[in-house]
């Protein structure tokens, strides 16, 4: 398998390079993303959100890991060589881990989690995955989210840097919302929301924080004049409310007049990107999971003999989902049944079902054109990924809406962990194997089960592919970082099960310009939970 593959890549390549040193014009498959220079994310004041509006985004948390950098070219001949070394692959593997302990006790009681590790690697130029991870700091619980973009990374960036706020305002109580009222009302330093937990390579849309921050506070202005308001919204509420709120915002703000040209076209290309996001709450209670579209959570139970086991907290909104297929049908006339869903895609054209932004299937075909119309004549659309194009049968918008699926589990002795992760990653590994995986490296335990009496009349080919898999699962991890282990698994794995150095350098080394058509970008971060909390002497 891994053979074939690594000649498949070889050979695409080979021809692509003709293409290229031939002179002729070059058909890209993807599209061209305007990407603005990243600035390094901004380190903030522990005690607030700081003076300045533009600068009070976030309370800063303290995070270890190593990162190095990994550059990355398009194709040429040179370039051809996918012999990577075990130290060049190792450095482009974990140059973007996080690693984050957590106290056990935060001044307000014990926490859920105990540390979480983290990790992205890149298919498309620039990575258009996101993740975020904050402590709840006027209310309790800690925040996870990952979060797959398409169509640019624009929405994705947004709704990264913004939703775990919207979360977190919701859940506040209506004493600390009139703080956060008075404050900006009398130019008071705010007291922190989040604590973030921050990559060095995360940067925010700084041009547009103040914007980001006027939202917000119409938000929590809406919350107080709410009579139910009184003690905060739980966190399934909490997180409904939310998504919603902050896809209602993203459409809002690329319609209505902004202070500036750069902020106006950022709204506008972030409503019509679009990401679909998985973000977890958890607290001493339990998890909560809200979800939409394909990213993915998953529970890590151990069984009381050792073995792990795979506990599904979400579902993805795609058309596999057949549930998801009917509703979405079932809003739209009948006569429109067979367009709907069509080719697997919505509309023949989005593979997830649910989603922030993508406005183009949301809105209508005349508001679309107004928009994109009120651009300065001298802008780009295609250096912002916008251009003139309507889903085909397109009758009766929307087709698409971001209502998160919510799942609530009560914690357990038995649960150590939970693994969140964009659909890169399950493109290549099944639920239950990345438990295992998580699970073998957590314990340092590889349980192998007896021979069974079928087994034990295999052929002798037959019993060296058997014994070729046992041995690839007692293999020593490579990595500390538990993400890093999972994405090296998911790239790397061969036939039995092994890790196959030739697959991993072949997919590693590719160039960008050909990295997106053998895999998408991988995001995944694990939660280790504090099963302790749910013993029976902790009730």
């Amino acid at each position: 398998m891994s053979g074939r593959l690594y000649a498949s890549i070889l050979q695409r390549a080979a021809s692509y390079t003709q293409t290229l040193s031939s002179g002729a014009p070059i058909q890209y498959s993807h599209l061209i993303v305007f990407c603005p220079q990243r600035r390094p994310a901004q380190h903030c004041h522990l005690s607030s959100w700081a003076t300045s509006r533009t600068d009070q985004w976030c309370h800063r948390g303290e995070e270890s890991g190593s990162w190095s950098q990994a550059g990355r070219h398009l194709s040429t001949r040179q370039d051809l060589d996918f012999q990577l070394s075990r130290v060049q692959i190792n450095s482009i593997l974990r140059s973007n881990e996080q690693t984050v302990s957590v106290p056990e006790f935060d001044g307000r009681g014990l926490n859920a989690v105990r540390k979480f590790e983290s990790n992205q690697l890149a298919a498309n130029t620039p990575n258009e995955d996101r993740r975020s991870a904050a402590t709840c700091l006027q209310s309790k619980g800690m925040l996870f989210g990952v979060f797959d973009g398409h169509g640019g990374w624009a929405c994705a960036q947004a709704v990264s840097e913004r939703l775990l706020y919207y979360i977190a305002i919701a859940m506040m109580s209506k004493q600390s919302l009139e703080e956060l009222e008075r404050c900006m009302e009398h130019g008071r330093p705010v007291p922190p929301i989040l604590q973030w937990y921050k990559h060095h390579a995360d940067f925010n849309y700084r041009e547009s924080a103040s914007l980001y921050i006027d939202h917000l506070r119409v938000f929590w202005q809406e919350l107080l004049d709410s009579e139910e308001h009184e003690e905060g919204m739980c966190p399934s509420d909490a997180l409904d409310r939310a998504f919603k709120r902050l896809d209602a915002d993203i459409s809002l703000e690329a319609q209505v007049p902004l202070s500036n040209d750069l902020m106006k076209s950022t709204a506008i290309q972030v409503a019509f990107a679009g990401c679909t996001a998985c973000v977890a709450h958890v607290g001493t209670d339990g998890i909560h999971i809200a979800n939409a579209g394909d990213c993915r959570a998953v529970l890590g139970v151990q069984e009381e003999d050792g073995s792990w086991r795979a506990l599904p907290l979400s579902q993805d909104h795609n058309s596999q989902n057949q549930a998801e297929v009917e509703r979405i049908t079932a809003e739209h006339p009948p006569s429109e049944r067979d367009t709907v869903v069509t080719d697997d895609r919505l509309l023949g054209v989005l593979m997830p079902l649910r989603a922030f932004g993508d406005v183009r299937f949301k809105w209508s075909r005349e508001l679309q054109q107004s928009i994109l119309n009120s651009l300065e004549s001298g802008v780009d659309l295609d250096s912002l990924n916008l251009y003139q194009y309507t889903p085909p049968n397109y009758l009766t918008p929307p087709y698409l809406d971001v209502a998160p699926e919510i799942t609530y589990h009560k914690l357990r002795p038995q649960d150590r962990f939970l693994i969140l992760g964009t659909d890169g990653l399950w493109d290549e590994l099944r639920s239950e194997e990345a438990v295992r995986l998580v699970g073998e490296h957590l314990s340092g335990i590889h349980l192998q089960a007896p021979v069974s009496p079928s087994e034990r009349q295999l052929k002798l080919g037959q019993m060296h592919e058997l014994l070729q898999k046992r041995r690839a699962r007692a293999s020593p991890a490579l990595d500390t970082n538990v993400a890093t282990h999972l994405i090296r698994h998911a790239l790397g794995t061969g036939e039995y099960g092994e890790l196959c150095q030739e697959r991993l350098a072949s997919m590693l080394a590719l160039p960008e310009d050909l990295a997106r058509m053998y895999r998408d970008d991988v995001t995944a971060t694990v939660v280790y939970l504090n099963s302790d909390l749910a013993r029976p002497h902790h009730s």
